[in-house]
């Protein structure tokens, strides 16, 4: 199998796990503010490991501190700016059990309206998405299969509680529970596949665009997590829970790279 078709393998793969988070609304489970807050903090724990032991890293061995520091930088000024530019929504997590709340009324609202905030948080969650696949695909591209495989494999574990987290709102925007599976695996997959084959096509016009890459990916990576979910998964009671999880995560992805490299 030549490296193209691998590499779209490997990036399906990854990106259809974002199904997995969904299962929870799909079998009608009503989740707790508590776990909801943790998945966020877990998925922001394998985010920043990634973008540091799965990226930066390995962009520094293949080019200059510079260039993954410009692609950081580059990385993370693009993720805010399309925050500004692209519509999408960052909903709230309004249906809690157990520790009191408000019970989501979203049910009321038009199907329109229903249809837009659908939309608008698959706006969201392409911006969280799009990097990682680039970062795949310049990595197959680069002959660089060990660093993208290990990508993949954190990626794809990352994409489970990250799928959660944005399946919950959507699903109180009134969406059944069979398309919020279909809408939040397609989020993942879609957007990663599309990305990767771009970064695949963009290292036959630029050789050597890995390190600038990676940094750009693990930039806009640690864009989201404090810009988006270390702050949604504060201020509800739940900080020592996200906290714990976010930890947690991170030392998964340490022993999936550590395992992956031996």
């Amino acid at each position: 199998m030549s490296a193209f078709f691998t590499m779209l393998l490997v990036t399906t793969v990854a990106g259809l796990l974002t199904g997995l988070g969904a299962l929870p609304t799909l079998l009608g489970a009503r989740i707790s503010h508590r776990v909801y807050d943790a998945a966020l903090g877990l998925a922001g724990g394998i985010m920043v490991a990634a973008s540091v032991f799965g990226l930066i890293i390995p962009g520094m061995e293949q080019g200059t501190l510079s260039a993954v520091m410009a692609g950081v930088f580059i990385g993370g000024f693009t993720l805010l700016a399309g925050n500004r530019v692209i519509p999408h929504l960052h909903v709230r997590y309004t249906r809690w059990r157990g520790e009191g709340g408000a019970e989501d009324t979203s049910s009321d609202a038009s199907l329109d309206d229903r249809i837009r905030r659908a939309v608008l948080v698959g706006g969201a969650i392409t911006l969280h998405n799009a990097p990682e696949g680039l970062a795949m695909g310049i990595a197959f591209a680069s002959g660089l299969e060990d660093v993208a495989l290990v990508l993949a494999i954190v990626i794809g574990l990352q994409n489970v509680p990250d799928g959660f987290a944005f399946a919950i709102p959507v699903s109180q925007a009134g969406v059944s529970g069979v398309r919020v599976f279909l809408y939040t695996t397609l989020s993942g997959a879609v957007p990663q596949v599309a990305a990767s084959i771009f970064g695949y096509g963009l290292v036959s016009v630029a050789q050597g665009v890995f390190p600038i890459a990676a940094g750009f990916a693990a930039g806009a990576m640690l864009g989201v997590v404090f810009r988006e979910m270390v702050p949604s998964s504060h201020g509800h009671g739940y900080a020592d829970e996200a906290t714990a999880a976010f930890l947690v995560g991170f030392a998964i992805l340490v022993v999936v790279d550590a395992a992956v490299v031996v």
